[in-house]
């Protein structure tokens, strides 16, 4: 009876002390439990533009500079639902969207009624800047990825007084031309109303579909990713559009100048490895590291290994021995390949270009070498090549049967080189990758040693 008793008494004293502390936990971040994403984002508004957020953190780690966290253009708070437990450890977390990204659907402000898209990246970092002043947060780290990757480094250079540390992930200090064309391509998809190809081509240009057997993506968490994009409403494409053309218009990403972590995983095919390398190379005080088995995504295909190396580094603690990570020296930076997949050269090289809208446009060919994201091709003479790039975007090679059909995949031409054109497969089918990765693991290719 005397322990009944006793743990009764236990219990009723550590629900008291969790009531206390609850009641002068803080006045600014909420204790972090299972429940906290079922509620709805705070708010908070400046000169007519809304800022959403969430502002959690643990008693350990409280007295710790606060991490904020500026996702990608598809991101949401629930994105990261599986991932702040880990990030918790080093510090207070705060979720941000600000207009027109993330979940935040605002695209007009409320005062002025200007579009959310005269706001471009530098313009939401200082946004982001003054309520960081408002909220009275004395000093942050920042955590950006991929479009958030941006507006972070612009916080950095904007408001390094209120600078701990920053955390980079899918960043590049300048925009290439095949990269920009990809995006333009999404919208072309999407404005002509063509969603189901919409929606497979963002995840094929998002996921690495050549190293998929490395990176172990979930045939669910792909699926699931292109009915997202595939069901865009009229809200989502217009903020889509906002974005990409924010990042279309980019050219330059400043350099930080406080402490930085720039991290990319090893199959990256959107924001090569070797972009962010030398985006890393520019920071004057920088770490670089590969998150291995991982492209683009890696918060989805290695979450533990990617908040392991995040909470490691905001905590000041050395980032070599974390599980799943390569970090790279400024000497040994340098020597990272520029592409990371192989070309080879195909035994029957000889091909035809036709135009999407008219088959009877036909364009002979010769294949010098191919990979699962472009090929090099020779049209023999110039005037045959300047032919090819004068319809950039609705040419298809044809690549000979694969299975029991033909495999045609349309092509982004980019560049001339005299008789010679670099272009694109714009990979708007799930079925074509898949044909596509058959081909080049087959025996109608010749390996090559050089890498793209």
């Amino acid at each position: 009876m005397n322990a009944v008793c006793k743990q009764v008494r236990d219990y009723t004293q550590d629900q008291d002390d969790a009531m206390t502390q609850d009641l002068f936990f803080h006045p600014f971040f909420e204790r972090y439990t299972r429940d906290t994403f079922k509620a709805a984002p705070r708010e908070h508004w400046i000169d007519g533009w809304k800022i959403e957020y969430m502002a959690i953190a643990r008693p350990e780690s409280l007295h710790r500079t606060p991490v904020v966290i500026i996702g990608g253009a598809f991101q949401n708070f629930n994105s990261y639902k599986y991932c702040v437990e880990q990030l918790l450890d080093a510090g207070p977390i705060v979720l941000i969207d600000l207009p027109s990204m993330g979940n935040n659907q605002q695209m007009h402000n409320a005062l002025t009624g200007v579009s959310a898209g005269t706001l471009e990246l530098p313009d939401l970092a200082q946004y982001l800047g003054l309520w960081v002043q408002e909220v009275q947060l004395p000093r942050v780290s920042i955590m950006g990825m991929s479009l958030g990757s941006v507006v972070a480094s612009h916080f950095a250079e904007q408001f390094p007084q209120l600078m701990d540390r920053l955390v980079l992930m899918g960043v590049m200090q300048k925009t290439r031309e095949s990269w920009r064309m990809l995006l333009e391509e999404s919208l072309h998809l999407m404005k002509e109303d063509r969603m189901e190809e919409f929606g497979q081509a963002v995840v094929l240009y998002l996921v690495n579909h050549a190293r998929l057997t490395e990176t172990s993506l979930s045939p669910t968490a792909k699926r699931l990713f292109f009915k997202q994009m595939a069901a865009f409403a009229s809200t989502e494409r217009l903020r889509y559009e906002v974005n990409c053309n924010r990042l279309l218009r980019l050219r330059n990403v400043p350099i930080p100048t406080c402490s930085t972590l720039v991290a990319v995983g090893e199959y990256d095919s959107f924001t090569l490895p070797f972009e962010n390398a030398n985006f890393a190379l520019q920071c004057p005080d920088m770490q670089f590291a590969l998150i291995k088995h991982a492209d683009h995504l890696p918060q989805l295909e290695r979450r533990k290994e990617t908040m392991g190396l995040f909470a490691t580094y905001l905590r000041g603690e050395p980032i070599d021995d974390c599980v799943g990570i390569e970090p790279m020296s400024r000497e040994q930076i340098p020597q990272l390949e520029r592409r990371g997949e192989r070309r080879v050269h195909l035994v029957e090289p000889c091909r035809q270009m036709h135009h999407r809208h008219d088959p009877s446009q036909c364009h002979q060919v010769t294949v010098v070498d191919i990979n699962f994201f472009g090929v090099l091709l020779d049209a023999a003479t110039p005037e045959a090549a300047a032919a090819l790039i004068a319809e950039p975007r609705d040419l298809a090679l044809a690549l000979g049967q694969v299975g029991e059909q033909p495999l045609a995949i349309e092509c982004l031409i980019f560049e001339q080189m005299g008789s010679q054109v670099r272009a694109l497969f714009k990979h708007g089918y799930f079925e074509n990758a898949e044909r596509l990765n058959l081909l080049l693991a087959g025996d109608a290719v010749v390996e090559n040693a050089a890498s793209l």
